[in-house]
């Protein structure tokens, strides 16, 4: 897992300031519609984005734009044609990593009537994905106290190193540099996914089979943590399902 130094608040992780992300199909990220892509514009942006998942995947949010490029093969200035700041092209992939894991607890949810195994089959669908080395850290919001008292909360790392959950306190939100309609889509997003999360967590828990101290952040927790960065494939294949099935194991509720 990699954790972010950067500062992130509850609103402003994802948005930065920027109204909307970019799409694939014409439309600029400040929403004005322009001619559809050319076929090298789209292939473009297409190899940008795979390369954005593939480096912030790796280093974490913190990863600088010239790194997307280098990995897209493109010159950094064609990323910024099409994301005109790097929190925009956060937003982007953030949004993408949180409508792919709602889908696939919503999956898991329809299709296992036995609580226990739609939870497993999210995390074990979820982690099999990598989807929690792109998880955006306000949905990675697990309180602790300090010694001072005061909150803290787990964030992404800005450069590789080994598997850790760093915390850092938190801090208010800068509500006045969001504008309320990205702040709202990114909210909404989020609230999404706990939610949908929320009802495989009460449904193992309603049945005996989850500890009664899991939440819904410890389920997400779970995904982050399972998703290592490993440069060869099938090692990286190989540690997630083993570390996914011990903190399986630690999930579970035991008899008395």
């Amino acid at each position: 897992m990699h954790v972010q130094d950067s500062r992130w608040s509850t609103v402003s992780a994802l948005a930065g300031g920027a109204t909307m992300s970019a799409t694939p199909g014409g439309a600029r990220p400040d929403g004005a519609r322009t001619t559809p892509l050319r076929v090298d514009a789209q292939r473009n942006l297409e190899h940008v984005l795979r390369a954005a998942r593939e480096v912030f995947g790796e280093l974490g949010y913190g990863a600088p734009m010239e790194d997307v490029a280098r990995r897209a093969r493109v010159g950094v200035g064609t990323v910024y044609r099409r994301f005109p700041s790097k929190d925009v092209l956060v937003r982007r992939i953030a949004e993408e990593e949180i409508s792919r894991l709602t889908d696939q607890a919503r999956a898991a949810l329809g299709q296992e009537d036995e609580p226990w195994s739609a939870l497993s089959r999210f995390l074990r669908t979820s982690v099999a994905s990598g989807a929690g080395r792109l998880l955006p850290p306000q949905v990675l919001r697990v309180p602790v106290e300090d010694g001072a008292g005061g909150a803290r909360v787990p964030q992404q790392r800005t450069q590789p190193g080994p598997a850790e959950l760093r915390l850092v306190p938190d801090e208010p939100a800068s509500v006045a540099a969001v504008p309320a309609a990205a702040a709202e889509e990114d909210d909404a997003g989020a609230a999404a996914l706990l939610d949908v999360v929320g009802r495989l967590v009460e449904r193992a828990r309603a049945a005996g089979e989850l500890r009664a101290d899991v939440s819904v952040a410890d389920v997400l927790l779970v995904i982050a943590t399972a998703a290592p960065s490993l440069p060869d494939a099938a090692q990286q294949a190989a540690a997630s399902a083993r570390l996914l099935d011990i903190l399986l194991e630690g999930l579970r509720s035991r008899p008395a």
